[in-house]
């Protein structure tokens, strides 16, 4: 009997593995790729300057070690322990991890803790470190200028100066909390995520000053106190007094300020601030309040004067300018100016007298990210290859010629050495999770660094499908069909359509998990169909396809949106009397528009964070895609949901953060109010003094709330 036994067991084996395939938990299905399932990864990756040696961060048996990787030959050394910087600081309470170190040059670096600096300088074979300067606890957009070793930051509503003796001074004095130096404006739109911008020599200081006394202010509620108190900021909505920008110049020299002299209504956009390398003059990028003619001058940076316009772009429907200049090493009368002007985002090679010499990029995809230049090549990353995909090509600056330096289907994100020789490279698609390598642009070859294993595997996950639609002009829309686990196509199943459809975000990319998002496995685990696509208004794939919502947001998209729901009402395995539809932000904002516009379309509906009535959004991004509510009011009032509450048909929960200042929590309490007045019952739940999404350790809650809102209505 054994053998047999023996036999019978070994031909069950596989179904026995097959059976011990896990579900992911609420938690792993929300943080887990961050947590317990994260993947490998190389840490604290980072070029030497001016070599080809590549350095990250191993844990060892003795502690946290800065390994150097040397190209061509691939060797690697040990070059610096947590442990020897300890020792170096003597510091009672010792550093945990290694540190997160920053080059200043190829022999110098520093890393900061509790804001206090400490400068690491190579001697020899060794590294010292010693401390060096310590500013303010409250001290934030920290900038350290790697000439003088002067560190720039804000405190409050206003920029300091530490120098590398330890001396501080006020390069601003504003009394008046609500002028803010040194800060992003415009709602952090255009690109804009700074405030502070220092010349080649640190001799001069530009910033941002906007003044935003004569804004609205709009009450953020703490509830984490008793009494609870009110934060008021300063909340410019669609077609009302928006804030006034300047930017001053502070010369360390001389101590004094200068204002550019820039012409123009005081509400218009200052974008794409830019010193041009020897210092004497600063470039401005003015967008009119309406968004849609951009001039580009250049100033005078000792006097503010303006020098000249180098050229300018306009729009019939918007110019959206997002990127500074880059100058070419080596070549200070020769930049790179990223551009939409023939329908996709390419890079044109300009000169200081405003002459285009060349469009360096071109085609119908669009180029991602500039990733490094040198004096006569441009690396970047685009959807070359698919929109699906982020590619790394070079392209020749004397001629335009480009050659592509990755071709592995997937996402490719690069960095470059200091000559353009090697890149490192992290590689993932659906089916790779994680590669990291070393490339050689000149021979091809590559070193691989890490093959991260799949922390998957032993999940029972379902099947991913690619679909690809048809818009009703005929433009190509791509999404994708997560199936339920052990699917079986002669039963039906609830479907829940997760959508976002705005400006800005992609969600359907060739990228590891190929689902897109752990919940949505989580949910075929449960038993229900997951359904995403990119409508029109979506990012990567051009001009026409981003701007074909302008001035009727949700409507186009909500068009899109039905073709695919229209592809899976024909699915005989779809139950089309239990379709669900879940989104946040402008996805809230979708899924309440078709709840309220479409009603019965979908059965349940989580709108999370939504614009509920355009009016009431920021006045950058709701002008730009609406223009104001007084110009395009049949725009506005088409789209106003708490108008249309009493069209709901099925179940809607509407969830928000307390303190959001970003859709404030106004527009669904608009909403709730409505609801009463109208006797239609509208699900509600607040995450109390979360910003515009939940985040840590509270957004599992989030998630198991959505998930039951569904397990109880739809399932």
């Amino acid at each position: 009997m054994k053998p047999i036994l023996t036999l019978l067991l070994a031909f069950l084996c596989p179904v026995i593995l097959l059976a011990q395939k896990k579900n992911f938990t609420i938690a792993e299905a929300t943080n887990g790729l961050s947590t317990n399932l994260a993947l490998q990864n190389l840490k604290q990756v980072s070029w030497q300057p001016g070599t080809s040696n590549l350095f990250h961060v191993v844990k060892t048996n003795n502690g946290d070690a800065w390994v150097r990787l040397q190209f061509p030959s691939g060797l690697a050394d040990t070059v610096l322990t947590l442990k020897e910087i300890n020792t170096d600081l003597y510091r009672k309470d010792s550093l945990k991890s290694f540190p997160n170190l920053q080059w200043i040059s190829a022999n110098e670096v520093y890393f900061s803790w509790k804001n206090c600096f400490f400068l690491g300088m190579k001697a020899d074979h060794s590294w010292n470190f010693m401390p060096w300067i310590q500013i303010s606890m409250e001290a934030e957009n920290i900038h350290l200028d790697p000439s003088t070793k002067n560190i720039i930051y804000t405190v409050n509503n206003n920029l300091f100066l530490t120098s590398k003796d330890n001396f501080t001074y006020n390069i601003s004095d504003m009394q008046d909390p609500n002028i803010i130096c040194g800060k992003a404006v415009h709602r952090n739109e255009f690109g804009i995520d700074d405030g502070i911008f220092i010349n080649p020599t640190c001799t001069k200081i530009a910033y941002y000053k906007m003044d935003q006394t004569m804004v609205a202010d709009y009450p953020i509620v703490d509830w984490s106190v008793m009494p609870a108190k009110v934060a008021t900021i300063k909340y410019p909505m669609a077609g009302a007094t928006s804030h006034e920008v300047s930017i001053p110049i502070f010369d360390l020299k001389t101590q004094k300020t200068t204002v550019l002299q820039i012409d123009g209504p005081s509400d218009q956009y200052l974008t794409c601030v830019t010193w041009k390398p020897d210092g004497t003059s600063i470039y401005v990028g003015v967008l009119n309040r309406a968004q849609n003619h951009l001039i580009f001058n250049e100033y005078n940076a000792t006097t503010g004067a303006f020098v000249k316009t180098l050229f300018e772009e306009k729009n019939d429907k918007y110019v959206e300018p997002q990127h500074e200049l880059t100058f070419i090493p080596g070549k200070p009368n020769e930049f790179i100016w990223w551009s939409q002007r023939d329908g996709f985002m390419h890079l044109y090679l300009y000169n200081t007298d405003g002459k285009m010499m060349r469009q360096l990029t071109k085609g119908n995809w669009v180029v991602n990210e500039l990733v490094s230049v040198t004096n006569d090549q441009v690396f970047f990353t685009s959807t070359k290859k698919s929109p699906l995909e982020k590619q790394l090509s070079v392209v020749q600056l004397k001629n335009s010629q480009i050659r592509d330096l990755t071709t592995a289907p997937g996402t490719h994100t690069v960095s470059m050495n200091a000559n353009g020789a090697y890149f490192y490279d992290l590689f993932t698609n659906d089916t790779v999770p994680k590669i990291a390598y070393v490339g050689n642009v000149i021979s091809g070859r590559s070193d691989t660094l890490l093959k991260a294993k799949n922390t998957l595997l032993d999940f029972d996950r379902p099947v991913v499908k690619s679909v690809n639609l048809k818009a009703t002009d005929g433009t190509s829309l791509f999404a994708k069909m997560i199936l339920p686990t052990h699917f079986d196509s002669t039963k039906t199943y609830p479907i829940i359509v997760y959508l976002y459809n705005g400006p800005h975000v992609q969600l359907i990319k060739n990228s590891f998990p190929a689902s897109g998002n752990l919940w949505y496995e989580y949910m075929a685990q449960k038993g229900y169909i997951v359904f995403t696509m990119d409508g029109r208004g979506s990012s990567n794939r051009g001009l026409q396809f981003e701007q074909a919502v302008f001035r009727q947001l949700g409507t186009v998209e909500m068009d899109d949106q039905l073709q695919g729901v229209a592809y899976l009402k024909n699915l005989v395995y779809v139950d089309t009397n239990r379709m669900g539809i879940h989104g946040w932000s402008f996805g809230g904002f979708m899924t309440t528009s078709f709840m309220l516009r479409h009603p019965g379309v979908f059965k349940v509906g989580v709108a999370g964070g939504p614009v509920l009535d355009w009016s009431m959004y920021e006045v950058m991004y709701g002008e730009r895609y609406m223009d104001t509510p007084k110009e395009n009011p049949e725009g506005y009032a088409a789209n106003k949901l708490t108008d249309k509450v009493s069209q709901l048909k099925g179940k809607l929960l509407l969830i928000h953060g307390t303190s959001d200042d970003v859709v404030v929590m106004q527009h669904s309490i608009n909403a709730i109010k409505k609801s009463v007045e109208e006797g239609v019952q509208i699900d509600y739940f607040v995450y109390p003094n979360h910003l515009h999404n939940v985040r840590g350790k509270d957004r599992v809650h989030l998630m198991q709330k959505i998930t039951d809102y569904f397990d109880t209505n739809l399932k």
